[in-house]
């Protein structure tokens, strides 16, 4: 499947110390892609494919390749949520931190309202109010209260990878659809004290259960986008951002890598700008 149906947040599934890392593969494919093709036989063994042709979830894959690298390697893709969960009636909150690979972000075909990548930061790092069947027990109160979630980032990744989670369940048909919407894409996202520049994104062609990948991204030397499509890769004519778009409207981007940049002030990262 592109996407598993009930995706929660991720977060560390392994540790690295206890894991066969993937460093030596990964440095001969980099290194083959400079003067030819390169073969990944040895490098999806390691990773547990048998079956070559079976679609596999890229998102899935990621996680698990950052998960097999050593830590030097995967640290700068590892950021820090912290959740917060607040008693409405005595006001006592408990804070719990867990790491994340990437962020997973809602895609929701709405009337009248523009699907966003901004849009979709906003909404998950929105509070939500539990209460009724949903309440959940305070330590203080001793007994189960209505409460309000909240989560914020602690700590913020040197590379922000964002999902789009292109699925939604249909009631006619009883299972779950990809949605092709347009999402609008920003060419930067502002942090509080930083700000992340779009480096590459991952499409997706088809349905949930098959389809295409194909990957857009950007040199760093040269600032050249480029398509990558299995063996071929060529420059993007126009380009990707013309001169006075800041973001792309796309049908099929489904992950997206966003690289930090400056850093106007030396104060703590607080992360990405959230609702009071």
């Amino acid at each position: 499947k592109v996407q598993r149906e009930t995706r929660q947040l991720p977060h560390l599934r392994c540790r690295s110390e206890d894991s066969t890392t993937i460093d030596r593969q990964l440095r001969i494919i980099f290194a083959h892609l400079q003067k030819h093709l390169a073969k990944t036989n040895n490098l999806t063994k390691e990773l547990g494919i048998i079956n070559k042709y079976k679609q596999r979830d890229a998102a899935e894959y990621l996680e698990k390749i950052l998960c097999l690298t050593s830590p030097e390697a995967s640290k700068i893709f590892r950021g820090e949520l912290t959740h917060s969960a607040t008693c409405l009636k005595c006001n006592e909150t408990n804070d719990s931190r867990g790491f994340f690979w990437l962020l997973p972000l809602t895609v929701e075909d709405l009337p009248h309202q523009t699907c966003s990548v901004e849009n979709g930061l906003e909404g998950f790092f929105k509070g939500e109010r539990v209460c009724r069947e949903n309440k959940v027990y305070c330590n203080r109160c001793k007994e189960k209260q209505s409460a309000r979630f909240r989560c914020k980032m602690t700590q913020s990744p040197e590379i922000l990878t964002l999902l789009l989670k292109r699925f939604q369940f249909d009631y006619k048909l009883r299972c779950y659809v990809k949605l092709h919407l347009n999402v609008e894409v920003p060419q930067t996202l502002h942090t509080q004290h930083c700000k992340y520049d779009l480096y590459a994104l991952v499409n997706h062609f088809g349905s949930l259960t098959g389809g295409h990948y194909t990957a857009h991204i950007k040199s760093f030397e040269t600032h050249t986008w480029y398509h990558f499509n299995d063996d071929r890769v060529n420059s993007v004519m126009p380009p990707l951002f013309g001169t006075r778009n800041t973001f792309l409207r796309s049908p099929t981007a489904y992950l997206l890598m966003y690289r930090k940049g400056y850093r106007p002030t030396k104060k703590p990262d607080k992360g990405l700008k959230q609702p009071h």
